[in-house]
C-alpha cells in the first residue's frame, strides 16, 4: 500500500498471460456490495483498441486540463466550470497522458453491472458514489496485486464521459457502467516514497468536526 504509486511509463517488458492470470486471481478477493461481484474487466492488447481507448478519453481530459490552467478543480460536481467551450476545444492534451494507454502492454477496461450494485444514494441531490463501492476495490486490489509482481499501472476515469462509445467498442452490455480505464506495464521506475496527507488530517475523532486522530 505504501509503494503502489501511479505508474504511466512504462518499458517494452511483456505483461504475459499467466502473470495477469496471477494478478486477477489475488484481485478477485476485493469485497463488493452483498458480494455479488458485479464487477467486470475486459483485457485489451489490440493496438488499435487502445489507440480508440485514448481518442475517447480525451474529450474529458481537454476540459481538464482546461480547468487546471484556469485554477478550477476538474470535473468538480459542486463548482461548474466557467471556462469556455472553445478554450476547452483548442486544450492540448500532454502526451503524457495519452501515451500509457498506447504504450503499455495491456489496457484493462473495468465495468460494473448497475442491476447489482446498491446505489443507497440514488435519491439524494448529489452526485451518485455508492455504486463505485461494487466496482473500485477490485481496481485497487489489481494494482496492488501488480505491484506484487513487478508491475503497475494508473487509474483513469477519462472515458467515463464517452461511455456509449467505449460500450460500442468493447461490446460492453448496456446494464453496465464503465469505471475505470487501467494501463498495465512495467514501471520504468520504481517509487518507494509517496506523498499522502499525515493520518491526523484526515481523520478525526467522534465527529466530522473532532479532534484529529493522533498520539
Amino acid at each position: 500500500m505504501r509503494t503502489t504509486f501511479a505508474a504511466r511509463e512504462f518499458t517494452d517488458d511483456p505483461l504475459p498471460d499467466d502473470v495477469l492470470l496471477r494478478i486477477f486471481d489475488n484481485a478477485r478477493f476485493a469485497p463488493s456490495g452483498g458480494n455479488r461481484q458485479g464487477g467486470h474487466i475486459t483485457v485489451v492488447r489490440d493496438a488499435a483498441t487502445r489507440r480508440r481507448l485514448a481518442e475517447l478519453s480525451t474529450g474529458a481530459a481537454r476540459r481538464y486540463f482546461a480547468q487546471l490552467t484556469a485554477g478550477e478543480n476538474p470535473w468538480n460536481p459542486l463548482q461548474p466550470t466557467e471556462v469556455p467551450q472553445d478554450v476547452i476545444a483548442a486544450t492540448e492534451v500532454p502526451a503524457a497522458f495519452i501515451e500509457p494507454i498506447l504504450k503499455a502492454p495491456v489496457v484493462l477496461v473495468f465495468t460494473v453491472n448497475l442491476s447489482v450494485v446498491a446505489a443507497l444514494d440514488q435519491d439524494l441531490d448529489r452526485v451518485g458514489i455508492a455504486a463505485g463501492a461494487s466496482v473500485y476495490p477490485l481496481v485497487w486490489n489489481v494494482l496492488l496485486a501488480a505491484r506484487n509482481e513487478g508491475y503497475g499501472g494508473t487509474f483513469s476515469t477519462m472515458a467515463i464521459p464517452a461511455e456509449d462509445r467505449v460500450r460500442e467498442l468493447l461490446g460492453i452490455p448496456e446494464q453496465h457502467a464503465v469505471a475505470a480505464v487501467v494501463p498495465l506495464g512495467k514501471p520504468t521506475r520504481q517509487l518507494t516514497k509517496l506523498r499522502r496527507l499525515a493520518v491526523a488530517d484526515f481523520v478525526t475523532r467522534e465527529r466530522f468536526d473532532g479532534a484529529a486522530f493522533e498520539r
